[in-house]
């Protein structure tokens, strides 16, 4: 905080031990004339609380502070500062920003001065998460310590150069990999929501270098994703200089029906905010519908920000914020003391709080939404499960784009016959799905889908159902807490009858990291020049991230991808179509296997 003070906004709240806390309070520039606090959005609140506190005359002006207090729907953006508290960062695109301040510390060497005075001066935290493959399919029940080995072998040098910078930088901590995906950690354990610092409370906020730390607006904390440059600059004590945004409000009514899951809410309203058009803009989540949704199902919603177009996709922090805080292990007195901040800021949601101003405004019922995927290029093409059939079939022969694969009807029965190392003959065929994926920090952070997922792969495995057998199945969690609840509800054994042991814990698939395919499997596609497919539960399906011998690719919940790998093609109505049969020549649907909302909420 400035010594200077300059609106003299310096006030005390309460704190759970009884003793005073101070804090930067936004009601004094309302009582001074310079905002109307209920009016602004919560996400710009953050900005101010940011400004205010850091105003210093220098790098935040009282300019900036008043540019921001003064947000409105129609306003003309201007520049302002943005200080976040900390940054957090990944493997691939952070380990340079430690290499600048290595190369910092050995320019102070050669100046004659003292190395360990070059530190970050904010916190700062590196998960590694994006190195891991799945060199070792899920098929095999050691998975998991076989591709830990492999990364640690590729990847050794990084490493110990992270734990150089761990041991020897302040405000620098490096979580290991095999510990869990870096927005999973981030919602998990590392972000406070709101916390003191040299004797000042704030709001938690950030930037990182991945484009989906904006899962973390879910819990109600501001941030996005930057370029290395950027984060650096934050790191070094620097603002980032953004046009203060327009502000999109989304609200969200009812709630979801019985079968429909949170990935199926969140692609449709990446399909809504695409047509609405977002890019450069806030989007910030009201409504009654927000009290259904659980913290999870929030964070997903949050990460897709990319993908719908937004800087960020912002939940304001409530009850059942404290609830997950709580539930994830936070320290009561310091979850008392955020709620006491935050009510003293005008900044704790209720049901009964004013709707703030927006630049715009969207609505979704959330009980008209239909359980879907998206592809089989891109994230904001939705596809209706129960229109998934037709639509393969119309995209297989469509013109070669975004919809389309450009193959003529004549070959759309070519298949390959196919012989796996085990003596197993089988046919492959333009449609049929090789890799099946539960992965991405988008949905493997949300029990209720991963735990349909298990209690579907319990249903299939009693039925005596198998994935197909050119169907490369992983599971990798978004944290050990998975693995610690699948344990827990008995299910593990279930999935790994399926294919889906844990491969590791990391992006793998989602980033590309999907390893290879069987060689059988990879000759088979080149020598029938076939399109097969992917079902993943990540939140990119670019054509060629996945595999680059995949060329269609969709986005679906956990419990879906089980039952694309039992199914082992795209060109499926689960409808009308049988997963398989029983002992008894019965067809099994998916109907029959799929787990009714009661039992997940028992198992959760």
């Amino acid at each position: 905080m400035s010594t200077s003070n300059p609106f003299d906004a310096i006030r005390e709240f309460e704190t759970s031990d009884g003793s005073n806390a101070s804090f930067a309070s936004l009601n004094v520039l309302e009582e001074n004339g310079h905002t109307q606090l209920s009016s602004l959005p919560y996400s710009i609140r953050i900005l101010l609380e940011a400004a205010l506190r850091k105003c210093d005359g220098f790098l935040v002006t009282e300019e900036d502070v008043k540019r921001i207090a003064a947000w409105s729907p129609t306003q003309t953006p201007g520049e302002i500062p943005f200080m976040p508290s900390r940054v957090i960062l990944q493997d691939f695109t952070g380990v340079p920003a430690v290499v600048d301040i290595a190369a910092l510390r050995d320019a102070m060497v050669s100046l004659g001065g003292d190395p360990s005075k070059v530190n970050p001066q904010v916190p700062v935290d590196l998960v590694i998460d994006h190195s891991v493959q799945v060199d070792v399919s899920g098929l095999f029940p050691d998975a998991r310590e076989r591709n830990l080995e492999i990364e640690y072998r590729r990847n050794m040098e990084r490493y110990q150069f992270l734990k150089w910078g761990q041991q020897s930088l302040d405000n620098f901590r490096a979580v290991p990999p095999g510990r869990g995906i870096v927005h999973q950690v981030n919602l998990e354990w590392l972000a406070s929501v709101a916390r003191e610092e040299s004797g000042i409370w704030l709001m938690d906020s950030l930037v990182g270098t991945d484009s989906h730390t904006t899962m973390i607006n879910g819990l109600g904390v501001l941030g996005w994703g930057v370029g290395g440059i950027e984060a650096e600059a934050v790191m070094l004590g620097q603002p980032i200089y953004m046009l203060l945004p327009e502000v999109v409000g989304f609200e969200l009514r009812g709630e979801l029906r019985p079968g429909v899951t949170a990935t199926d809410m969140t692609l449709r309203i990446v399909e809504m905010l695409r047509e609405h058009g977002v890019v450069g803009k806030f989007v910030e989540f009201f409504g009654t519908g927000l009290a259904n949704l659980s913290l999870p199902d929030r964070a997903t919603i949050a990460n897709m920000a990319p993908e719908y177009g937004a800087t960020c996709g912002f939940f304001p922090v409530d009850q059942v914020t404290l609830d997950y805080m709580r539930l994830s292990g936070r320290d009561e007195g310091h979850i008392q003391d955020v709620k006491s901040y935050l009510q003293e800021q005008g900044m704790f949601w209720t049901t009964d709080s004013p709707t703030p101003e927006f630049t715009s405004s969207l609505h979704l019922d959330l009980s008209d939404v239909e359980p879907a995927l998206a592809g089989p290029k891109r994230p904001q093409d939705r596809v209706n499960l129960s229109a998934m059939k037709s639509h393969w079939r119309e995209s297989l022969n469509a013109e070669i784009g975004h919809q389309g694969h450009g193959v003529s009807p004549s070959e759309n029965n070519r298949v390959i016959q196919v012989s796996d190392p085990n003596g197993d003959d089988f046919e492959l065929g333009h449609g049929d799905v090789v890799i099946a994926a539960i992965t991405s920090c988008t949905n493997t952070s949300n029990p209720s889908v991963m735990i349909a997922a298990g209690l579907l792969a319990r249903n299939a495995r009693s039925l005596g159902l198998k994935v197909k057998p050119w169907v490369k199945p992983s599971l990798a969690p978004g944290s050990r807490v998975v693995t610690e609840y699948y344990d827990a509800a008995e299910l593990s054994d279930d999935l790994s009858a399926m294919g889906f042991n844990v491969v590791g814990y990391g992006c793998t698939t989602c980033i590309g990291n999907s390893g290879p395919l069987d060689q059988h499997i990879e000759e088979g596609i080149d020598k029938g020049d076939l399109i097969v497919g992917s079902v993943i539960s990540g939140n990119r399906n670019f054509e060629g991230r996945v595999h680059q011998k995949v060329k269609a690719n969709y986005l679906a919940s956990p419990p879906l991808v089980v039952a694309y790998a039992l199914a082992g093609t795209l060109d499926i109505d689960f409808e009308t179509d049988p997963l398989g049969f029983d002992s008894d020549g019965n067809a099994i649907m998916l109907a029959d296997i799929w787990p009714s909302d009661a039992e997940i909420r028992n198992a959760v």
